[in-house]
């Protein structure tokens, strides 16, 4: 014992020793974290955890003496977690990573801490339409009408153009976007962000032109190269990336409003390094970050004051007169009817 060591009982320093010996042998993550400044982020692999490691982890946090770990998964896992852990104390994620629809439906139980430009200074800069009282907008792009040039001689105006007889069995559809196809046949047939029951009766309409509907995204981007569909309804950055890899698609922005796709970061009630995971959110809005994604992804800055090169924007972005028209999903429309939905869209659409 040192000379100068206030004395204490010997049950107190054993229970003080004995714990930080578990903290050093069982790497319990309170102690370690806090000492490393650690923030652990929730997030997909591939490209997505590239970008993050490459232009937000990195550059930005590590200088802060931030510690990144990536927790590298598919978002179902990861809204097991927040729910399953939503009563301790201390959660395993920091930063937690998901699609604007399934952060909308976690949300609701409450797991997440306010995001306020207080909290969030880059926030101040998002653009309004896709900011949230429980996320941030990290990365974004749109709904639109996807088309080859080759067969389709003058653009789609809206999504009623693909309803035209001529396009008879050259519409596809891919089954991971049936939200979305239903909400874009709702827009077509007089429905709404908040209505989709007018596109139930659109795609029967549809389905009797003959569309096809492919298993995945790969297999949509196979049929277009192919030329075996010419018209699709799909996220503008997909197509960036597709066009990028050769398949002949150009878009068109509907004249019934393009509806938004945003990725989002919230953090966690129970995260254990709160002012790291803010530190996070910020740095996700960096213009440098922004730009990074938009060059590799195609998916548009969430943030005002990040410049794309013009060529890029024009191929990626809204016109502002577009953006004024940029609808966002009703969240809670499609939490409280997405069951029926799907079960509109597998037994009577697809059958």
């Amino acid at each position: 014992m040192m000379q100068d060591e206030p004395t204490r009982p010997a049950a107190m320093r054993l229970t003080r020793r004995s714990t930080l010996a578990a903290a050093l042998t069982a790497g319990l993550p309170g102690l370690a974290r806090a000492q490393s400044g650690q923030v652990v982020v929730g997030t997909w692999g591939g490209d997505y955890a590239e970008l993050l490691a490459g232009h937000i982890d990195r550059p930005l946090l590590r200088p802060q003496g931030v510690e990144v770990v990536q927790d590298v998964g598919p978002q179902d896992p990861r809204k097991a977690k927040l729910i399953a852990e939503r009563q301790s104390r201390r959660g395993s994620m920091d930063v937690c990573c998901l699609s604007d629809i399934d952060m909308y439906t976690m949300a609701q139980q409450g797991v997440f801490e306010p995001a306020t430009d207080a909290g969030v200074p880059n926030l101040a800069r998002a653009i309004p339409t896709l900011k949230r009282d429980y996320s941030v907008p990290h990365i974004y792009s749109a709904k639109v009408i996807l088309y080859n040039p080759a067969k389709v001689s003058a653009p789609p105006q809206g999504y009623a153009d693909l309803w035209d007889p001529k396009y008879r069995g050259r519409v596809g559809l891919v089954d991971l976007l049936y939200l979305q196809n239903i909400e874009s046949a709702a827009l077509a047939g007089g429905g709404s962000q908040s209505d989709y029951e007018p596109g139930k009766r659109k795609l029967m309409e549809l389905r009797s032109l003959d569309a096809k509907v492919y298993p995945s995204n790969e297999a949509l981007a196979a049929g277009l190269k192919s030329e075996e569909v010419w018209l699709t309804i799909m996220w503008l950055a997909r197509g960036f990336m597709w066009k990028k890899a050769g398949i002949p698609v150009e878009h068109a922005v509907p004249a019934e409003g393009a509806t938004s796709i945003c990725f989002e970061m919230s953090v966690p009630k129970n995260a254990r390094n709160r002012d790291g995971a803010m530190a996070y959110l910020n740095a996700a809005l960096d213009p440098r970050a922004q730009t990074a994604f938009a060059d590799r992804m195609g998916y548009a800055p969430t943030v005002t004051d990040a410049v794309l090169p013009p060529d890029l924007a024009r191929q990626i972005s809204l016109t502002p007169e577009q953006q004024a028209r940029l609808r966002a999903p009703d969240y809670d429309y499609i939490a409280r009817n997405q069951a029926a939905l799907v079960d509109f869209w597998n037994k009577e659409f697809k059958r």
